[in-house]
């Protein structure tokens, strides 16, 4: 197991660049599945879930080649088939999250999928209901194989409907939407999760020769056709490492501009960091944040408590809380943080309260911090990163901190963000892998 050692208190600054948004590759990577033809998918990042992804689509016949260090062709034109049925792989898509949308495009181009509940963190629970009974509207059976604890999930022709989505999930509008492509008439989708990830694959499946409409919105039409073709398509960059690295800039940063970060499809994060009192100008497509030597939580207008919480895009994604937290132990002034959409998320901040940061946990989705405004450093330790999220926020603490810290289980933040270190290292920061 390997972790990082981090020697906190020395300033960030200079110019970084985000990553390719690993939930879009995800997404793009399994819809390679649908068509027999060539796809090239460009700034992929380098990181453990889209590698393992890769590997996977290898494994069932998918011919993958590496163009250059971001960028990959594919082409699903010789699948094996039986090994879909096989043990082996099933125990693979139960190590991956990811691995749950290679359902909708198997279904739609082959008829059938197997799967076993993925893995991925600790963060609550994740139910998969929305893909089925998606997948039950379209037209598809599923049964439960109890001596293989998998799902089996076939379907004749899938036929096109009307669906109300019992919640807005991102991974089962994107699977419905690949099953949909193939369906016959016209499939409507409402209450659809609408994140940029989700219309950047919508406009791949469209160039590919899907029929598409209402992308952005809450409600997608989708006219079936018999197939798809190759294309080329470009990755967002990631707006969660761009969340990230505002977070870092706050904390730690002497001037710090994060280039290229696509703004219009960054949603309200930046006037999140805003609302905690954080300087962010606008540059072009970059953000530049200057030396925050204080910075004040903002109240509401009736002079309430500010209160922050995650919401179904355009609202504030859940995976920035964490950041947001550590930044708001610094600020001046008070904040609750509401965590709705996952119960175990908040359970990191138990770390940040043995490094001296004054945080009320009030239950499983609520904490209210209470920020030093710099006047007290967070202290130095040990500690271990439960998920990919969680550990980039205790990374960001780390840096600020008096003393060395040390982060285990750092596999966690290898699965979403790309050669961190050496990255983080380019701005100034002290921080070594270790075995």
């Amino acid at each position: 197991m390997s972790a990082f050692v981090i020697e906190g208190g020395h300033p960030l600054s200079g110019t970084i660049t985000p990553q390719g948004a690993k939930n879009e590759a995800l997404e793009v990577i399994c819809a390679t599945l649908l068509t027999p033809e060539e796809v090239v998918i460009r700034n992929i990042p380098d990181i453990l879930d889209v590698n393992n992804l890769i590997r996977l689509l290898k494994d069932i016949g998918v011919k993958v080649r590496r163009l250059s260090d971001n960028d990959y062709s594919f082409q699903a034109d010789d699948i094996n088939l039986d090994y879909l049925e096989s043990d082996e792989f099933v125990k693979k898509c139960a190590a991956l999250r990811g691995s749950v949308l290679m359902i909708g495009p198997l279904l739609a181009r082959f008829g059938k999928a197997v799967i076993t509940k993925p893995g991925g963190d600790k963060i609550g629970r994740r139910r998969l209901d929305t893909h089925f009974l998606g997948f039950k509207y379209l037209g598809a059976d599923f049964h439960h194989v109890d001596n293989r604890n998998v799902y089996e999930i076939a379907a004749k022709e899938l036929k096109g409907c009307y669906m109300l989505l019992d919640e807005a999930s991102v991974t089962g509008t994107a699977n419905i939407i690949m099953a949909a492509v193939f369906a016959k008439g016209t499939t409507t989708i409402y209450n659809a999760a609408c994140e940029p990830y989700l219309q950047q694959l919508c406009h791949m499946l469209n160039a590919m020769g899907a029929q598409i409409s209402g992308i952005a919105s809450n409600l997608l039409t989708i006219v079936g056709v018999d197939s798809l073709h190759g294309t080329e398509h470009r990755l967002l960059p990631d707006m969660i490492e761009v969340g990230s690295f505002i977070g870092m800039a706050a904390m730690v940063g002497n001037g710090i501009r994060i280039k290229n970060v696509s703004l219009r499809n960054l949603g309200i994060i930046p006037d999140a960091f805003r609302r905690l009192g954080i300087t962010i100008n606008e540059e072009g497509d970059d953000l530049v944040i200057p030396q925050q030597e204080h910075y004040q939580i903002d109240s509401f207008i009736d002079g309430t408590i500010m209160t922050l919480a995650d919401a179904p895009w355009p609202g504030l994604t859940p995976d920035l809380l964490s950041v947001l937290i550590v930044v708001a132990t610094q600020a001046q002034g008070s904040v609750l943080f509401h965590q709705k959409m996952f119960e175990s998320r908040l359970f990191f901040v138990d770390k940040l309260i043995d490094m001296g940061a004054q945080i009320i946990l009030c239950d499983p989705h609520r904490a209210v911090v209470v920020g030093h405004d710099r006047r007290v450093r967070l202290r130095a330790g040990r500690m271990a990163s439960p998920d990919i999220r969680a550990g980039i926020a205790l990374l960001i603490a780390a840096m600020s901190a008096k003393g060395t810290s040390r982060i285990d289980n750092i596999e966690q933040i290898d699965r979403g963000y790309e050669n961190i270190e050496e990255r983080l290292r380019m701005l100034g920061a002290r921080i070594q892998r270790v075995n």
